[in-house]
């Protein structure tokens, strides 16, 4: 069983204990029930992999870096995922699967159709929670942006900023995307997938944004539920691009 991974604030080097921060050192001694000399792996600001023990003295838990890791590469697409907001915990959900794939950011949006309580006090810091435990779990080195909530208008106006922007939705043709795919990934790195809420993007946001530059895409003639659409989006991006 591989170590647990942890993210620490600053650049480091070997030799050095960084402190865990209170919720990690938290986790590690009382959920994950370490002690000192336990194991751990520990990436810096940098992104660098270090192996590491425990080391506590008081309330505080260290990390003493051992020795450098060879980090896992990075996907070679870098995929931003505009979600619309969808209802309840939903959204943990996407952020914390997005996390595990390599997405790079994930902003939340709202639009015509959202039911979702977007701009409550408290939602975002707990989605970026979520995406560092995720980032921990799933071995990342790097914890993806998580951002919002922004309207339509601001993804329409962020679509020329992206190699390519693909907008997955129910009322577009039905077209194979391995047919699709080859050409529209062409020399392509950064990518941006919008998914509408619950109850979609309407035509107009759906226009607004191909007009922009995004191309309308289908994922099939199933009715994908906002919090599945997003993911199967960005698996068969991965996939095709040779990710996965």
């Amino acid at each position: 069983m591989s170590a647990p991974r942890f993210f620490v604030s600053g650049v480091f080097a070997l030799g050095d204990a960084p402190a865990l921060a209170a919720e990690d050192a938290r986790k590690a001694t009382l959920v994950l029930r370490k002690g000192p000399g336990d194991a751990l792996e520990i990436v810096d600001s940098s992104g660098r992999l270090y192996a590491a023990s425990l080391r506590l003295a008081g309330e505080v838990a260290r990390a003493e870096l051992e020795r450098e890791l060879t980090a896992p590469a990075a996907t070679s697409l870098r995929i931003t995922l505009a979600q619309g907001v969808p209802k309840g915990q939903k959204m943990e959900y996407v952020v914390e699967k997005a996390t595990e794939l390599g997405v790079e950011r994930v902003v939340a949006f709202t639009s015509a159709r959202t039911v979702g309580e977007g701009t409550r006090e408290g939602k975002l810091e707990r989605w970026r929670r979520v995406a560092k435990s995720a980032a921990q779990q799933c071995g990342r080195t790097d914890v993806p942006a998580i951002e919002g909530p922004v309207d339509v208008a601001a993804l329409v106006a962020s679509v020329s900023t992206y190699d390519l922007a693909l907008v997955p939705w129910e009322l577009a043709p039905v077209a194979p995307l391995r047919d699709r795919l080859p050409g529209l990934l062409a020399a392509v790195r950064r990518v941006l997938v919008v998914i509408g809420p619950e109850g979609g993007l309407s035509g107009a946001e759906a226009g607004a944004l191909e007009s922009a530059g995004a191309a309308v895409i289908s994922l099939g003639s199933r009715i994908l539920r906002t919090e599945t659409a997003g993911l199967v989006a960005c698996t068969t991006l991965l996939y095709a691009a040779g990710d996965l």
